[in-house]
């Protein structure tokens, strides 16, 4: 049994480095299903073995650590976390702002295990005794108010989708209002930098037409230049 999950481990994680190396959608698709088929197989063959285990050890041996479960914060949509093997992603349609889970196995625990909270700019996903794991998907100050009441969250077979109700049909263009100042911020210094890299431009250009001019040439674009100048100390620049 344990050579069997050493296999799999191995499997998944080959699998995984095919998934980031992989360029067409679908071939990443088809991957990320069969790391997940494989995680899901991995994660009952754990606790087969954990099971054994705690039948073959005497109870008078066990620790209150034994049982502890670990805590596991969900963060990062739109990525793949190969060591845990799981992956956030995030869509939209007209209605809903979608989050997607995908947790092994989460459809074999209790209904009552899953539970999401929403507030008008927030939500929380709570998934308890996964794979003696508690997990937590955590999003705050999203980009526009959402409807609690007409949220939800569905288990499905390796995966927990949240939707989140939109109070209206905007697209949103990010998942948060920090993400929105930051790609802002980001293109507001793309502007800024390529402004810079005009006026060099044509700094340069002036500098090579003086240096090839006649007289003539010289004196025009001295003069446009001091001009220039001028008017830049008048407005204080």
């Amino acid at each position: 049994m344990e050579h069997k999950v050493k296999e799999l481990k191995q499997d998944v994680a080959e699998l995984e480095t095919l998934l980031q190396q992989a360029k067409r959608q679908r071939v990443k698709d088809v991957l990320s299903i069969e790391v997940r088929k494989l995680a899901s197989e991995l994660i009952k063959l754990e606790d087969i073995l954990r099971n054994e285990t705690t039948v073959k050890t005497p109870l008078t041996s066990l620790q209150p650590s034994a049982v502890k479960r670990y805590q596991v914060k969900l963060n990062n949509y739109g990525k793949f976390y190969s060591i845990l093997c799981f992956y956030l992603g995030w869509d939209q349609s007209s209605k809903f702002v979608k989050f997607f889970v995908t947790l092994p196995a989460v459809q074999t625990i209790p209904s009552e295990n899953v539970v999401c909270k929403f507030t008008n700019k927030s939500l929380e996903l709570e998934v308890k005794d996964l794979g003696n794991k508690d997990y937590n998907f955590v999003i705050t100050k999203l980009l526009n108010n959402i409807d609690p009441d007409a949220s939800n969250w569905k288990v499905k077979t390796d995966m927990v989708v949240i939707n989140a109700a939109k109070v209206d049909s905007t697209n949103w263009s990010h998942v948060t209002e920090l993400e929105k100042k930051a790609s802002d911020a980001k293109s507001k210094k793309l502007e800024m930098d390529k402004s810079g890299a005009a006026e060099d431009n044509l700094m340069s250009l002036m500098r090579n037409m003086y240096e090839q001019g006649d007289d003539e040439m010289k004196r025009t674009i001295a003069k446009a230049w001091t001009e220039g100048q001028h008017k830049k100390s008048e407005l204080g620049l």
